[in-house]
């Protein structure tokens, strides 16, 4: 009955913009921790952003610093991920996640995923 769906993603030229969309069913991101995740084909999943309940400052990628942005709107029990300036190395299946701990930066840490949502960022 726990469901995390992710959207939003796509296709999308580099410099261009997707806003990611994950909406819950069967929990509330209210006090939850809550992280963005991107996994290259090959590859294990990798942190983009977190957003821990409690109001605690966000924390992204080094890699994404200024381009993306995580958010909450609990009314709409949902979370977001903003992203700008994409670039190719954006490209990967994204995830979002969720965690009782107050704080999580490894996938270990999450116990509440979605099913991911394709973002390419090419010519």
């Amino acid at each position: 009955q726990v469901q995390l769906i992710e959207s939003g993603g796509g296709l999308v030229q580099p410099g261009g913009s997707l806003r990611l969309s994950c909406a819950a069913s069967g929990l509330t991101f209210n006090n939850l921790g809550v992280g963005w995740f991107r996994q290259a084909p090959g590859k294990e999943p990798v942190l983009v952003a977190t957003n821990s309940w409690g109001d605690r400052s966000p924390v992204y990628a080094d890699s994404v610093k200024g381009r993306f942005t995580i958010s909450r709107d609990n009314a709409r029990n949902s979370v977001y991920l903003q992203m700008n300036s994409l670039k190719p190395e954006d490209t990967a299946v994204y995830y979002c996640a969720a965690t009782v701990r107050a704080r999580a930066f490894k996938t270990d840490d999450y116990n509440y995923w979605g099913q991911g949502t394709q973002v390419t960022v090419s010519s």
